[in-house]
């Protein structure tokens, strides 16, 4: 299957052939690292085109090494961990927005309006996860307000979305809102087996701001011990940069130059293909589209670029049908917690699905068992 994964720039075309590194210690690039600072500076439009071959080299060196072993090679025994925040750290569709929104109801004084567990899912199922469309769904169904007019109905859904976002600060800092049971010992045990981790707030539903305050509730000690990806750190992953683009000279007359922005061309029109056929997957729970899924790849290249693991020695614990699309995408590895809003969703090309962490459940010692991997 042809993906982001599959790099277009035979590698024996710039550069002499060397052998494949071990996939443990790929070359990488992290801001840590001795690259050119034009490399790591995502807002240098013209890079010195030196930058951008050496940039170019490793990065399709790296993406046929990890082809290669993932082909040919038995699983490391080392692996890195990836995990989602909606539905994975916290069960937010059950604790979180519906929550926040009933509160915005009331302080708008919208007392016909209050959305149960079944209502909400409802509605999240029907909108793929878009809330303007599910506010907007749920007045046609039950009557806008009767002094609203016609023309003002736009201003109203932003106004109760805003009220919402409010509230929701609110709601994560309540008691009520707590990170899913045994989710702490899973990150704790984690560490103590030394599996670098990284957490995902880049994408989902109620946005990275709402994400980020659920991390938060980790304490800063655990996080000190974790790797955080959100929407700027995936922007500034060489991976991102070279996909969009950002790093090749567009006015240069260097064969390479030319041929790498070609190949970078061909890529995305792949991508395209490849996410109009992952789009006709059917599960319960569909909200993946070509944009999000772009999103969440670029995401998932960038935590394993910051921990300097190959993309098929990750694990993505995932909560969503986005997650799972996009790890199945380029072949990392995939298991998949439910939550309240995924309760009846299966997906297929996850290693294995899980209702929750710890006992019976998801456990690092699951993961080892090659069976499940």
């Amino acid at each position: 299957m042809m993906c982001f994964c599959s790099l277009p720039i035979p590698v024996n075309r710039l550069v002499s052939p060397t052998p494949n590194p071990p996939p443990a210690s790929f070359p990488i690039l992290s801001p840590s690292s001795s690259a050119p600072p034009a490399l790591i500076n995502h807002k240098c439009e013209k890079p010195p085109l030196s930058a951008v071959i050496r940039a170019v080299v490793r990065f399709y060196r790296i993406a046929a090494s990890s082809a290669s072993t993932s082909d040919h090679s038995p699983a490391s025994p080392h692996f890195a961990l990836l995990l989602e925040v909606e539905g994975v750290l916290m069960d937010i569709y059950r604790v979180g927005n519906r929550h926040a929104f009933n509160a915005a109801f009331q302080k708008l004084k919208l007392d016909c309006a209050k959305w149960t567990e079944p209502i909400y899912i409802d509605l999240v199922r029907k909108s793929g996860g878009d809330e303007e469309k599910m506010v907007t769904m749920y007045f046609n169904k039950i009557g806008w307000p009767t002094s609203l007019p016609t023309s003002e109905k736009a201003a109203f859904v932003k106004s109760v979305l805003q009220e919402k976002m409010n509230s929701m600060d609110d709601v994560l800092a309540s008691g009520s809102s707590t990170l899913r049971p045994g989710v702490e010992d899973f990150i704790d045990d984690a560490y103590s087996e030394g599996i670098p981790l990284v957490i995902l707030p880049t994408y989902g539903i109620s946005g990275e701001k709402v994400a980020r305050s659920v991390v938060n509730k980790l304490g800063p000690e655990r996080l000190s011990k974790v790797k955080i990806v959100g929407q700027e750190e995936a922007e500034k992953s060489l991976y991102s940069q070279l996909v969009s683009s950002k790093m090749l000279s567009s006015d240069s007359n260097e064969q390479l130059a030319t041929e790498a922005l070609k190949a970078v061309s061909a890529e995305k029109q792949r991508i395209a293909e490849e996410v109009a056929a992952l789009l006709k997957i059917s599960v319960d729970i569909d909200t993946t589209s070509a944009e999000s899924l772009q999103k969440v790849v670029v995401a998932l290249r960038a935590g394993a670029e910051l921990i300097g693991v190959p993309v098929q020695n990750c694990i993505l614990i995932a909560g969503c049908q986005a997650g799972v699309a996009a790890a199945d995408c380029i072949g990392m590895p995939c298991v998949v917690v439910r939550s309240s809003l995924t309760s009846r969703a299966e997906y297929s090309s996850a290693k294995a699905t899980y209702d929750g962490f710890g006992g019976a459940d998801l456990t690092i010692s699951k993961l080892y068992n090659r069976r499940q991997l």
